[in-house]
């Protein structure tokens, strides 16, 4: 392809490779039949990049990988979706976007703007791909610096998406960001998932502790901003058996009657109003 865009730079392992792999695990998912999530964009753009993706293939085991995080996405996009049937006009803050295709799957054509945050060297690679709009912007930076939270809107209702995000900051980041987000918006939701108490230990072992805190049932996020109501929760692999291939389906149920393994990573939804009559 004329258009083809180099990443044969990203580093095995890295932050940006991880956010690679996650894009070729929906590029992956997208070709089946009966796709849970079908993100059509994250192909396109596996289509235009130029990296060695048969070595990608081998470590990552794409034909049953592909379902965990597809049973994720699609739940967060359905609970976007309900969000924005209610508030089109709300602004979508999309924290920790890597190289997810939401933004530009399912931005209202009408509606409110749409930030995308990522790390500066995320977000470089992000733009080599797609481009800013009128309404869909591109922030590179920390979500733990404050300065970027200075360049949204003030006022109006937020939708603040942070999927495979928050379980990497510290409880007392993750507090100082929601502050700073909630003073800014009259109303919103936060959709989040967290890990068990599970994923700090997990971490030590597989992944140098990169994970910094587990929940049993989100009330520690609660405690952090005490103006986040819970709405409701849902295991990240609820829906396996939507799942298209037998083989994998039998063993997603399995896995999912494992209370261990079915409650290590669950979705939280929370709302939020600032108006005086609800404080």
């Amino acid at each position: 392809m004329a258009n083809k865009v180099d990443f044969t730079g990203v580093q095995w392992k890295s932050v940006e490779w991880t956010n690679l792999c996650l894009l070729y695990l929906r590029a992956h998912e997208s070709k089946l039949a009966r796709p849970i999530l079908g993100d059509h964009v994250a192909a396109q753009d596996i289509e235009r990049i130029d990296y060695d993706f048969p070595r990608m293939h081998r470590a990552l085991h794409p034909d049953t990988n592909q379902f965990m995080v597809a049973l994720r996405s699609a739940q967060f996009d359905a609970m976007i979706d309900v969000y924005l049937d209610r508030h089109p006009e709300a602004l979508v803050l999309h924290l920790g976007c890597g190289l997810h295709s939401r933004g530009l799957r399912m931005a209202r054509p009408d509606g409110g703007p749409w930030y995308d945050v990522d790390l500066p060297n995320v977000i470089a690679l992000r733009r080599q791909l797609h481009s800013e709009t009128e309404r869909y912007r591109m922030v590179g930076s920390s979500v733990t610096d404050p300065r970027w939270v200075e360049e949204l809107p003030v006022g109006g209702p937020v939708l603040i998406v942070a999927e495979g995000l928050l379980m990497y900051l510290t409880l007392d980041e993750v507090a100082a960001l929601l502050h700073r987000l909630l003073d800014r918006f009259d109303s919103g939701e936060l959709i989040a998932d967290y890990l068990s108490p599970w994923g700090p230990r997990m971490s030590k072992i597989f992944t140098a502790g990169l994970i910094k805190w587990g929940t049993r049932d989100g009330a520690e996020v609660i405690r952090a901003e005490p103006r986040l109501k819970p709405v409701d929760s849902s295991p990240i692999m609820a829906g396996h058996e939507r799942i298209p291939l037998s083989r994998q389906r039998l063993l997603y149920r399995l896995q999912y009657a494992l209370p261990a393994v079915r409650e290590y990573d669950r979705i939280y939804r929370y709302t939020f109003d600032n108006s005086p009559t609800t404080r």
